[in-house]
């Protein structure tokens, strides 16, 4: 079984690995080119459960900027009105 990705959740390089069933180099070539955001806490990387995501499945990440950016303006034009 998967396991499922948390979005709010901490997640290593290996665990990152293990998840995205990717090798060593990949995922350091995936941190160097910014691909996964990452911070680097102790030596070491730690990406959040929703960059994991957003890699895994783009369109998710879409829809979620698209409903963001409604709700932006809905509250701009809502303050304007003020």
């Amino acid at each position: 079984m998967d396991p499922e990705i948390k979005p709010n959740s901490v997640y290593t390089t290996n665990e990152t690995k293990k998840i995205l069933k990717i090798s060593d180099s990949t995922i350091k070539r995936l941190l160097k080119k910014g691909i996964i955001k990452a911070n680097k806490v102790g030596g070491q990387y730690r990406i959040l459960g929703k960059e994991i995501l957003r890699l895994v499945s783009p369109k998710a990440e879409r829809k979620a900027v698209s409903a963001y950016q409604k709700l932006k303006k809905k509250t701009k034009d809502k303050i304007k009105k003020w």
